[in-house]
């Protein structure tokens, strides 16, 4: 069984560090499609660059999670995405205008069950690759729970803890979806 789970949220909300936890435990991870354009981006032209052009960054994203959701069709078992198709669509929605209905179409992407990082501002850094503010991360979230829902997702937010209890929790409440 393949379990595509999505885990989104707030930028410096503590996704990434969940991942890592996550594959230290054997579990299937995909690593976020923005960082790993802006990496690309870095290395060459930088014209797609979310502070320099958000709309060819969304477009990016947008490709490279989709490509990630084939990759991991072949999985077997719980694979976990940190961001991904819905998060690109955002931002295209805000470069652009265009829905994220018109961008994602009717299809589920990921499990139904969505985990979602809330703004924890004591967790939250800039760096050269996330130059955006906690304001601008908070209504990043806010976008995200909205379209979340309005894509028919539920969300489960996670707990402000350790990495461990994170994980511990993401795991068992996933076990405890599988049994019923």
């Amino acid at each position: 069984m393949n379990q595509r789970i999505l885990i989104s949220g707030c930028s410096g909300g503590g996704k990434s560090a969940l991942l890592a936890e996550l594959r230290r435990r054997g579990q299937w991870t995909v690593a976020e499609p923005g960082r790993r354009v802006v990496a690309e981006e870095k290395t060459g032209t930088g014209a797609a660059l979310p502070w320099v052009n958000l709309e060819a960054f969304a477009h990016r994203a947008l490709k490279m999670a989709h490509e990630d959701l084939r990759t991991a069709a072949h999985k077997i078992g719980f694979v976990f995405f940190d961001r991904g198709l819905i998060d690109a669509a955002v931002a295209l929605q805000v470069a652009t205008g265009v829905g994220i209905h018109e961008t994602l179409g009717p299809e589920k992407h990921y499990a139904t069950d969505v985990f979602l990082a809330p703004p924890w501002p004591e967790n939250f850094k800039q760096d050269e690759d996330r130059r955006h503010g906690f304001d601008q991360a908070v209504a990043e979230y806010e976008r995200l729970a909205i379209a979340l829902r309005e894509l028919g997702y539920s969300i489960t937010l996670l707990p402000k803890t350790s990495i461990k209890n994170r994980a511990d929790f993401v795991l068992e409440r996933l076990e405890g979806h599988s049994r019923i």
